[in-house]
C-alpha cells in the first residue's frame, strides 16, 4: 500500500511538473503573439491616420488624384504587415506546439518505462513464489 501512496505522488508531482512546463510555454507564446499582433496593428493605425491627415488636406480633385497611390501604397503595406504577423504568429506557434509535443512524448516514454519496470518487478516477484 505505501508503495502505491509514493508512486501516485511521485507521478502526480511529475504531472504537475509537465503541466506547469506546457503552461509556460502556452503563456510565453500567447505573450509573443499578442505582442506582434498589436505591434503590427499599432503601425498600421499609425500609417491609415497619417494618410487621412494628408487627405483631409486636400481641397480638389487634383489633390485627390495625387493621394490616391499613396492611399493604394498605405492599403497595400497595411495587408503586408498583417500577412507577415500572421506568417510569424503561425511559425511561433507551431514551434510552441512542437516543444509541448516533445514535453508529451518524453512523459509517455517515462511511463511506458516506469510500467515496464513494475511489470518486470511483479514478474519476478511472482516467479520467485511459484
Amino acid at each position: 500500500m505505501y508503495q502505491f501512496n509514493e508512486q501516485f505522488t511521485a507521478t502526480t508531482r511529475q504531472f504537475g511538473e509537465t503541466a506547469s512546463q506546457v503552461g509556460q510555454l502556452a503563456l510565453e507564446n500567447a505573450e509573443k503573439v499578442f505582442g506582434l499582433q498589436l505591434s503590427t496593428l499599432e503601425e498600421n493605425a499609425n500609417a491609415t491616420f497619417a494618410f487621412l491627415g494628408e487627405l483631409a488636406e486636400v481641397r480638389d480633385l487634383d489633390g485627390y488624384k495625387a493621394v490616391w497611390p499613396k492611399g493604394v501604397q498605405v492599403a497595400r503595406e497595411n495587408v503586408e504587415r498583417s500577412i507577415n504577423a500572421s506568417q510569424e504568429v503561425f511559425a511561433r506557434t507551431l514551434k510552441t506546439n512542437e516543444a509541448i509535443g516533445q514535453i508529451a512524448k518524453g512523459q509517455v516514454e517515462a511511463a511506458t518505462e516506469q510500467a515496464q519496470t513494475a511489470t518486470a518487478k511483479a514478474t519476478k516477484t511472482a516467479g520467485k513464489k511459484a
